[in-house]
């Protein structure tokens, strides 16, 4: 945290404090510290430390994505780094640099910008950019298998975990990583990884909002981006209101990954599944960590991957087509 915090500040100071006054900083403070990511702020500045084996070319050119003019308005463009000593090359664990911008609130669910959030993604998804390297894939189905892994480490053999992992197998190899999405369904820029936590408000306070978190971001299946608040929709997480708000949302917006009218589920029924085992996965994972049992949301999760592990192995592979 002490090294983010020092790179941070010297992205916001690039030349140091002039003279003999000190630094009116506060101290760098700790916003999210994960397997898959370290991230500090420092005044205006975040630093992010990504995993140790992250693919830094895949990175280096998910940052280039951020950056591109086309998707100004859409993501949140990266700063750039303060030499040698800050790039992502030069660090154990690679480093990118953010300007900081004001989060959702979680204490106001009423204000959750689920329109908001829909907007974004159907210009993100019919966005073609131009970029100096090829982008990877986008990487939804590969965390879901990392969640499950998760679970079967944390839990190898526990009851717990069984209608999660039946919910698993039945899902199509596409979804679990395991094979290329759908001809058709796999040529859309994705976010890959989309959550409410995933919006800021940039200029803080009061900016538009913006998407953040480009990690997972690449080609792909754009119904992966609406998956998770259609999964929580589903397991009576989320209010059919805001689900239907979301929803419409992206069909005025003219997001793809849906038709414009009728039923959207024929295109969101596997992925919605896939992140219903990976948050139960996680939920369980944690759980097991923490000696604690499952709190009233994730065992909504738990309990809608036990419905799905009833449904024909056939039904899933075939509502993707």
């Amino acid at each position: 945290m002490h090294e983010l915090g020092v790179l941070a500040h010297r992205v916001h100071h690039p030349h140091g404090a002039s003279g003999s006054t000190p630094c009116a900083c506060e101290s760098p403070q700790l916003l999210a510290d994960r397997a898959d990511g370290t991230v500090v702020r420092s005044g205006p500045v975040v630093a992010k430390a990504h995993a140790a084996d992250s693919d830094r070319e895949a990175l280096a050119a998910r940052l280039a994505l951020a950056a591109a003019p086309q998707l100004t308005g859409i993501l949140l463009a990266p700063l750039a780094a303060p030499g040698p000593a800050g790039t992502a090359e030069a660090a154990s664990r690679p480093v990118t640099f953010w300007p900081y911008g004001a989060p959702v609130d979680p204490k106001a669910p009423h204000a959750a910008p689920w329109a908001e959030a829909a907007v974004l993604l159907a210009r993100l998804h019919r966005t073609v950019p131009s970029l100096p390297a090829p982008l990877p894939p986008m990487r939804g189905p590969v965390k879901a298998a990392r969640a499950v892994a998760r679970m079967n480490a944390a839990l190898p053999g526990g009851g717990a975990t069984l209608p999660v992992r039946a919910a698993w197998r039945a899902l199509p190899g596409w979804a679990r990583g395991e094979a290329a999405p759908p001809a058709g369904r796999a040529r859309f820029l994705c976010h890959g990884d989309l959550h409410l936590g995933q919006l800021v408000r940039h200029p803080a306070p009061d900016g538009p909002w913006l998407l953040i978190d480009v990690d997972d971001a690449g080609w792909g299946d754009p119904a992966w981006d609406l998956a998770r608040p259609a999964a929580w929709y589903a397991a009576g997480v989320l209010a059919p209101e805001d689900w239907l708000l979301f929803l419409e949302a992206y069909r005025s917006a003219g997001g793809p990954a849906v038709p414009a009218e009728g039923d959207p589920w024929p295109q969101l029924d596997v992925p919605a599944r896939a992140l219903t085992v990976q948050t139960a996965a996680v939920a369980l994972a944690k759980c097991a960590a923490e000696g604690r049992e499952p709190d009233e949301m994730e065992q909504l999760m738990i309990d809608s991957c036990a419905r799905i592990a009833t449904f024909p192995p056939e039904l899933a592979a075939g509502s993707a087509s």
